[in-house]
């Protein structure tokens, strides 16, 4: 069976929770207890079976004493940093995720809008620096002004 990105994404997020809990010397169970989650949902998302929610990692990353931004990216939910410009995305990002006036649903919709709004910037600067615009001519006022008069 074949393996898409998300799932890959998944199961190396599920790896690396995996051994983010065993360095931390827990169980599944005292994990599970602490980050408040269920001990089948956590051996699901330690598996690669299921994908969290950016809440459930802030829990787990909490839990764990770790960073909630390096599980959100393990879990593709942020971008890594491969660029200018990406930094400010990322604060964008995790602004959204930590909002905690916000719904699970809520904070995917608005990650979505602004992903969105990049592609289609990037887009639009990209054709307009493939496609040089020709100057407008100048008009002599003077010579509109006689075609007038005439």
């Amino acid at each position: 069976m074949a393996r898409t990105k998300v799932g890959k994404t998944v199961e190396s997020l599920g790896d690396y929770l995996k051994e983010q809990r065993v360095a931390a010397r827990l169980s599944l169970r005292q994990l599970a207890e602490q980050a408040g989650v269920s001990n089948p949902y956590l051996s699901q998302i330690e598996r690669g079976l299921r994908k969290p929610s950016a809440e459930v990692l802030q829990q787990i990353a909490k839990a764990l004493r770790i960073s909630a931004e390096q599980l959100y990216i393990r879990a593709g939910i942020v971008s890594p940093e491969t660029g200018v410009g990406v930094p400010q995305e990322r604060s964008v990002e995790l602004a959204i995720l930590s909002d905690a006036g916000l719904t699970e649903r809520q904070k995917q919709s608005l990650l979505d809008v602004y992903s969105s709004f990049l592609s289609l910037n990037a887009s639009t600067v990209d054709a307009m620096t493939e496609q040089p615009v020709e100057p407008m001519p100048v008009l002599d006022p003077e010579q509109t002004n006689n075609t007038r008069s005439e």
